[in-house]
């Protein structure tokens, strides 16, 4: 065996090494949680309360509700984003219920103080049980990058009366292609997230939310969202904003998105 030949198996050692363990630390990639606790709901957003329901696997999630100040006002199902937690999503429901709606901010298995380790199918348990939660009443699902995902594969199951889809992505694997580009994404995914190909049976009108800054999920990943809608759909360009910038959390335009909808 030639000194080349060996380096060459060394080389092909270490890449195989690292990409074994990059598909067994992949969720821990993928799910950037801040685990809690979190304050009680009240203290963080006037008439809040602490709530909690039962997935069908049997974690119990809590997470907080804002009532309406607006009789027959559809309630607005927020699912976040990958990080962080319910805390962060706050300036959303306070934005939202100064315009009379009810808000229930979620969070998932493993964020916030929940039970749990997050996946792909975990989370759309998750998603389940919250919606059970608000029961008959009219709800618009407003998911968050991630959170889109998640809305989008409930409102497949139980479609809303509106979909928001902030900073979406066609699947997960295409955004990680976007940031690892040198890595071969779509073959190592365990949770594949898809969004563009479900949201073609989601019928409700659906209203996409992007930045053309957006670096985490490209503005033409949302854009490919919104054409493979098959309802009614509408898009809401922010020019210069960033994934995690204000404005795409409770900036004007994304709040008047989700109160054109209520409407």
């Amino acid at each position: 065996m030639t000194s080349l030949t060996r380096a060459a198996l060394v080389v092909l050692a270490v890449v195989l090494l690292l990409l074994g363990l990059l598909w067994l630390a992949q969720r821990r990639l993928i799910y950037l949680p801040d685990p809690g606790p979190v304050p009680p709901a009240a203290t963080v957003l006037p008439g809040a309360r602490d709530v909690s329901f039962t997935t069908r696997d049997g974690l119990r999630l809590s997470a907080w509700y804002v009532p309406g100040s607006r009789e027959g006002t559809p309630a607005v199902l927020v699912t976040s984003g990958n990080a962080g937690n319910r805390l962060d999503r706050a300036p959303l429901a306070r934005a939202l219920a100064a315009h009379g709606l009810p808000v229930l901010l979620v969070d998932y298995r493993g964020y916030g103080g929940n039970p749990g380790s997050p996946s792909e199918d975990g989370l759309h348990l998750d998603a389940l049980a919250a919606r059970a939660f608000l029961g008959d009443t009219r709800v618009i699902y407003f998911g968050e990058s991630l959170g889109a995902a998640v809305a989008t594969r409930l409102a497949t199951e139980h479609p809303p009366e509106g979909l928001v889809l902030r900073s979406p992505f066609t699947d997960l694997a295409a955004a990680g292609q976007a940031n690892y580009p040198f890595l071969p994404v779509r073959l190592l995914l365990r949770d594949r997230f898809p969004v563009a190909g479900p949201i073609a049976s989601v019928r409700v009108p659906t209203v996409v939310v992007y930045g053309t800054a957006d670096t985490i999920v490209p503005a033409h990943l949302s854009r490919q969202v919104a054409a493979a809608a098959g309802g009614p759909v509408a898009t809401v360009e922010l020019p210069g904003a960033g994934h995690n910038d204000p404005v795409l959390l409770d900036g004007d335009e994304v709040v008047r998105a989700v109160l054109d909808l209520a409407r």
